[in-house]
């Protein structure tokens, strides 16, 4: 399975990118939990983001949301204002 993950604000800075490909191998389904697993192994420094959402097809994903193939990813971070 390979997914896009859009980047947002300062995750744009950390992966040097607006999206980045995952492969997964052997699956077409992942959790929340395993996409945040795997991009943080990829760029330890996403640890550091104090807290941060994974949106599916344009929705906000809870922990236990499973992502398919086909699905639509975006990494959002906090986001501040004045």
């Amino acid at each position: 399975m390979v997914l896009k993950v859009y980047m947002f604000g300062i995750a744009k800075e950390i992966f040097g990118n607006r999206s980045v490909e995952i492969v997964l191998d052997d699956t077409n389904i992942i959790s929340i939990e395993e996409l945040k697993a795997v991009l943080e192994k990829r760029q330890p420094s996403l640890k550091e983001i104090e807290s941060y959402m994974i949106a599916v097809n344009n929705d906000y994903a809870l922990a236990g949301h499973m992502i398919h193939d086909k699905d639509e990813i975006a990494l959002i971070p906090p986001v501040s204002g004045g």
